[in-house]
Parts: C-alpha cells; sequence; structure tokens
C-alpha cells in the first residue's frame, strides 16, 4: 500500500490513544443506529465529519480521522479519491487530486477505514465502478472486512441500486441513499422506505462546497426527507460559513449542525504545520449537519 511519508504503515496499524465512540459491542449497520440513539439520549444531534482517504496521505487520514474522534464525531465519512467525481466540489475534488498524487487507492482508503471503524462507525463513499468492477458482492465483502459500516454510491441510481443493496444487507452494512430537493414525492417515498443507515439529504442543487447563503427552502428539504422515511436524516453540501451555520440553527430547533468548518477552503499545504491545523479543525473537509429523530437540544455542543 502506498503512502506518503514513511510512517504511514505504522500510523495505520497503530490503535493506542483512541476514544471510542458508541458501543464497542455493535457491528456494522448496528453501530450506526447506535450513534444516533446515542446522540439522542443527550438531547444533541449527531456529527459526521467528512474526510478525503490519503489527504494528505493515508496515514494521517488516520491522525485527522482520530482528531474527528476526538473531537465529538459520532459517524465518519471516509471519501475514496476519485480523478472524474459526479458529487463532489472542488475543493474535495482538489484533496482527491492530491491523495492520488500522493500514491492512494482503493486498497489503501480500506485500510484507513480498518485503522479507524473499532474508534467509530465509518461509511465509505466512493463511486458506482469501484463497487461494479469488481462485483457488488465482493466489493461489499471486502468492505465488510473492515469493519465499516456503511457504505455511499453517489452516481448509483435507486433503480439500480438492487444488487449492491443486496450484497450490502447480506454483510451488514448500511448502504445509504440520497435524495435531492428536485426528488419527486412518489421517488422520495421508495428511496425513505428501502433507506438503510440514514437518509442522505442533499440541502441545495449542485456540488458540495461553502454557499454564499442558505437556501430558504432548507426547513422544507429537511421536513419532507423525515416524514418519507423511519431512519434518520442526513443533511449534506453547502454548509456555509459559521455565521450561517449559526442562523440556520437558530432558524430550526430539530438541527445541531457540527461545530467544525465545512469545504469552503481549499487544501492547505500538507506538511508540519497544516497537519497539525487539520486535527485542530477536526480534518473535516465538508461538515454534515445529522438530524437524529427526536427532539433536539438547541445550539450547538
Amino acid at each position: 500500500m502506498s503512502a506518503g511519508g514513511g510512517d504511514g504503515a505504522s500510523a495505520l496499524k497503530r490503535s493506542g490513544g483512541r476514544v471510542a465512540r458508541g458501543d464497542p459491542g455493535a457491528q456494522g449497520i448496528d453501530r450506526i443506529g447506535v450513534a444516533f440513539t446515542g446522540a439522542v439520549s443527550e438531547r444533541r444531534a449527531a456529527l459526521m465529519p467528512y474526510l478525503m482517504g490519503g489527504f494528505p496521505t493515508l496515514a494521517d487520514s488516520v491522525r485527522i480521522g482520530e482528531a474527528c474522534v476526538q473531537g465529538g464525531a459520532d459517524i465518519l465519512e471516509l471519501g475514496v479519491p476519485y480523478s472524474d467525481p459526479l458529487a463532489d466540489g472542488p475543493v474535495i475534488h482538489e484533496a482527491a487530486t492530491r491523495a492520488l498524487a500522493a500514491g492512494a487507492s482503493l486498497a489503501g482508503v480500506l485500510e484507513v477505514a480498518r485503522a479507524l471503524a473499532p474508534s467509530v462507525p465509518v461509511v465509505l463513499m466512493c463511486y458506482a465502478n469501484m463497487v461494479l468492477a469488481p462485483g457488488a458482492g465482493a466489493f461489499v465483502e471486502r468492505l465488510a472486512r473492515t469493519g465499516a459500516s456503511g457504505l455511499i454510491v453517489p452516481d448509483l441510481p435507486f433503480e439500480e441500486a438492487a444488487e449492491v443493496l443486496a450484497a450490502c444487507d447480506a454483510h451488514g452494512v448500511a448502504l445509504v441513499p440520497l435524495v435531492a430537493p428536485t426528488t419527486p414525492p412518489e421517488r422520495l417515498a421508495e428511496i425513505g422506505a428501502r433507506a438503510r443507515g440514514f437518509l442522505y439529504t442533499v440541502s441545495v442543487v449542485g456540488t458540495t462546497g461553502e454557499r454564499a447563503a442558505l437556501a430558504e427552502s432548507f426547513a422544507e428539504v429537511v421536513a419532507r426527507a423525515k416524514a418519507a422515511t423511519a431512519v434518520p436524516v442526513a443533511l449534506g453540501f453547502g454548509a456555509g460559513t459559521p455565521g450561517r451555520r449559526r442562523r440556520r440553527r437558530r432558524g430550526d430547533r430539530r438541527l445541531a449542525a457540527g461545530a467544525r468548518r465545512g469545504g469552503g477552503r481549499g487544501p492547505r499545504r500538507s506538511g508540519g504545520p497544516a497537519r497539525r491545523r487539520a486535527g485542530r479543525r477536526v480534518g473535516a473537509v465538508r461538515t454534515h449537519a445529522v438530524l437524529a429523530p427526536g427532539r433536539m437540544r438547541r445550539g450547538w455542543d
């Protein structure tokens, strides 16, 4: 497995000093449920930061993920770098490009998932060709062996997901579907009924990244999604600046947004101080506001 830095292998194998989140006895998809249940019991929303596997190196991905857990992350979304992303904006695209240039691969990112999974539920985000090329069953079995809890495939249409869903169900991995503000009500209901883990709800039309303003339809998007599914709703894309996140938080008591910075700025240099900054900022290129069922505490923790 290739990674920048001579200590990559030891960092990926390192297990000391972790703070485990959730029930250590839970496995796979059940760990996602435990994360949401724990958030509800604490009267708050769950926090799910995103990090790009292999950025700036594979070993640093582990350190960043551990910093996320130390900072209070309940779930981690781990991206696999891809040269031609469909859903990702310029920030994550640049992070993926740099990760690929540093030698990141699917195999390497799966090892990052393996290193982080004992501490926190990991949901892998990758594109369909990575899943379908080796066969859905083989891919999901390989993913499950890392201890990961879920899978997000943004370019896999609902109508074509049956094989992947069956494989995920067989291995106890949540296939997390996506819905958008433009998803018709009938299709939203079908997707919501088959959702596993949580329902990933895209808050805006477009790719990931910071927006100059929040969508006026934000509360409506959340309400539509929650009405269509029995699983928790995770809101992603367009986290905005801290000030706008505070206004969004005040506007909807069901929402407690992640306190860490999202994807509005490009990746910084990968050496020395930049790595320390990444840890302090919980390493998130984008952060999701995750809406757990039930009453949320107003404000951020």
